[in-house]
């Protein structure tokens, strides 16, 4: 029965659509028919700008981590990276939106920050860095993804391991649009850094 609780609590928690939700209430705008249609905050800083994109980005970061801590709230067996895991889940497909949520990045980021501190520090440091080089958020998320699964192999921790693999496939694979415009030159770049 806890189990049941908790798996479904992370995904009611990642299906919160904080783009839709600040985009709506405080700017009387569904991001949704704006920029990529996405829900995550790489469109909300395009639509809304940066305030509310680093609004969304924080609320989808704070999700992945209390996911992540929902097994120790109910003091359950069930391992910490599985809950969050299901709420990156539900931020991409959730039930809130019609299915059609984020690209995972935030909230992956937030599963790092619930369970493994440093590493989400290196991975905001290496984020930040490749988009001060590259000036592509996408670009930027998926290498960082890249490096932080490559991280992981040196931790023995195979949990981490397997889930980082998991997130880091995800990322890839909802970034799929975003590769092809890369490659053709016409991925938008950020002009705040």
């Amino acid at each position: 029965m806890i189990t049941a609780i908790i798996i479904m609590s992370a995904y009611l928690l990642g299906s919160i659509p904080s783009g839709l939700i600040i985009g709506k209430v405080f700017y009387k705008t569904d991001i949704r028919e704006h920029g990529s249609g996405n829900l995550g905050g790489t469109n909300t800083f395009r639509t809304l700008g940066i305030k509310a994109g680093l609004i969304v980005t924080i609320m989808d970061i704070i999700k992945g981590t209390i996911a992540t801590q929902l097994p120790n709230l109910f003091d359950s067996e069930i391992h910490m990276l599985l809950a969050g895991v299901i709420a990156v889940v539900g931020h991409m497909y959730p039930i809130f939106a019609n299915f059609r949520g984020g690209k995972a990045v935030a909230t992956s980021g937030g599963i790092i920050l619930g369970y493994a501190p440093l590493l989400f520090i290196l991975a905001l440091t290496v984020f930040f860095l490749c988009l001060y080089l590259t000036k592509y958020v996408s670009l930027s998320s998926m290498l960082t993804a890249l490096i932080a699964f490559i991280y992981t192999l040196f931790t023995g921790d195979l949990p981490l391991i397997i889930v980082l693999f998991a997130l880091s496939t995800f990322v890839f694979y909802r970034h799929r649009a975003n590769i092809t415009r890369i490659r053709n030159k016409t991925e938008p770049k950020i002009k705040w850094l």
